[in-house]
């Protein structure tokens, strides 16, 4: 079943691409009117604006417009294009419950709307709605970083391909009314664009061609451990994981032999000292990077600590303090740089984008780091981008967000460092269907040694490490 959605997503992706070939096309760029519009960084009205990214996966998303009377009432939006251009087509992406959009009018230039189209009376919905899964299994929680099952939600997403009978010349804006009563449930809607043909616009996948041909992923046997946030030593020898089956979550480890890992056992040194949480971040030759411990807030404490030493003489060697730490909830995400002189958090502050978001931070002459400041629009969405990994070149980042197109639930993606900056980042390419599923996919960490990318994925509810060969020059540029 699963496999079955995830090749149809592909294919609807692939689809896209050649689909806009040869077309004119453009997405919603400014807002003019509208009729409702909650506030805030999510589900407000400008999350309507740009190009879909919350399809092809379809379903919730904090991505998308989601108006007040969503269950039973009329709402309308006007938008802008930036260049006025012919229109035959005009595509609404619904998200979340299809099958509202009643009539359609655009604007070319006179400052007038013209009907171009309304709903026919024996509508029907959208077969594209009948590719996704009712609801979202399984999402990865913040607060306990396990996967947990999700509230089930009616999705039926589609995209209302809007044909018009005559092309409409110097179109530069389009007016939208939708009746939200014609379908129950929920609603969303995550852009809207036109184009010159006839040919159905569709919304693409953003990743890369040597992604596409990666081989299967395999699975670690773990003995019925339930782990998380895998780690390798810079030998890419040894395997690290926490596994949380007990209320204490303990750090496991597994040596690679021959090519092949050995069962799990439980490390009995000091990365497994607190008493309820324990998760490693980073592992040198001399000293590591733990998270789990308890921290007062308003102190600049975060929660980790560095380890100095080897094997069982590991011991607390400093707490990792960042300037007026602040994090809205108890847990968070981290990676580290070889030299320890900057760390980038997956958390959620004021100053987010909207729910967790990539900051970074710079370490000082008395060991500390400074204030965190946010990686940017680039790579942070309205939704949620944490677990991310750092690669040895400093320029090279893996995450995992919900907040872009992508494949299922949460997907890994990889962005780049574009200058001497650590806030000018490329836009995130999804590593492709080989490593994200129809579900939940994060954690990533790669071994650049030997070329292979450990991650965590879930699977009708079980969660377990996988590999795959991933060539270090398809992932890391220059």
């Amino acid at each position: 079943m699963k496999s079955t959605m995830k090749n149809n997503i592909l294919f609807l992706s692939l689809m896209a691409v050649f689909s806009v070939h040869g077309q004119q096309v453009q997405w919603a760029g400014k807002l003019i009117k509208f009729s409702s519009d909650l506030g805030g960084k999510q589900h407000g009205i400008k999350r309507i604006l740009g190009k879909p990214d919350a399809f092809p996966q379809g379903g919730p998303s904090a991505n998308a417009w989601m108006p007040k009377n969503a269950l039973d009432g009329n709402e309308t939006v006007e938008v802008g294009f930036e260049t006025p251009q012919t229109v035959k087509q005009v595509a609404v992406f619904e998200n979340m419950n299809a099958g509202c959009v009643v009539r359609i009018a655009v604007d070319d230039g006179s400052g007038k709307y013209k009907t171009v189209w309304s709903r026919d009376i024996n509508w029907r919905r959208n077969l594209y709605t009948s590719q996704f899964p009712a609801d979202r299994k399984y999402y990865y929680n913040r607060k306990r970083r396990k996967i947990q099952s999700a509230p089930e939600v009616d999705v039926n997403p589609g995209i209302e391909h809007a044909i018009l009978d005559q092309a409409v010349a110097h179109v530069v804006a389009v007016r939208v009314d939708f009746s939200f009563a014609l379908v129950p449930g929920q609603k969303q809607v995550d852009a809207i664009g036109i184009s010159d043909s006839e040919t159905p616009m569709e919304a693409s996948i953003h990743s890369a061609q040597e992604f596409a041909s990666l081989p299967r992923p395999e699975k670690l046997d773990l003995g019925g451990l339930m782990p998380s946030n895998p780690i390798l030593n810079p030998d890419g020898n040894k395997l690290y994981f926490t596994d949380f089956t007990n209320p204490k979550e303990v750090i496991y480890s597994c040596i690679k032999n021959d090519g092949r890992w050995s069962a799990p056992s439980q490390e009995m040194n000091a990365l497994n000292d607190d008493d309820q949480f324990n998760y490693l971040y980073g592992i040198h030759d001399n000293w590591a990077l733990k998270g789990g411990k308890s921290y007062s807030r308003g102190t600049g404490e975060t929660g980790y600590a560095f380890y100095g030493g080897q094997g069982d003489a590991m011991a607390v060697s400093g707490i990792l303090k960042v300037a007026a730490y602040n994090n809205y909830d108890d847990t968070s995400e981290l990676t580290i740089s070889a030299d320890a002189q900057t760390i980038i958090m997956g958390i959620e502050t004021d100053m987010t984008q909207g729910g967790a978001d990539l900051y970074f931070s710079n370490r000082k002459e008395d060991g500390s780091y400074g204030f965190l400041q946010n990686m940017g629009k680039a790579i942070n969405s309205a939704a949620d981008e944490s677990m991310p990994r750092l690669l040895s070149d400093n320029k090279t980042l893996l995450f995992s967000s919900n907040g872009f197109s992508n494949y299922g639930d949460y997907d890994i993606f990889v962005t780049y460092r574009l200058d001497d900056s650590w806030k000018n980042w490329s836009e995130p390419v999804n590593l492709g269907s080989s490593i994200n599923s129809g579900s939940f996919d994060g954690s990533p960490w790669y071994d650049e040694r030997n070329g292979e990318l450990y991650f965590i994925r879930t699977v009708d509810g079980q969660t377990g490490i996988y590999h795959v060969h991933l060539p270090k020059s398809q992932l890391m540029k220059g």
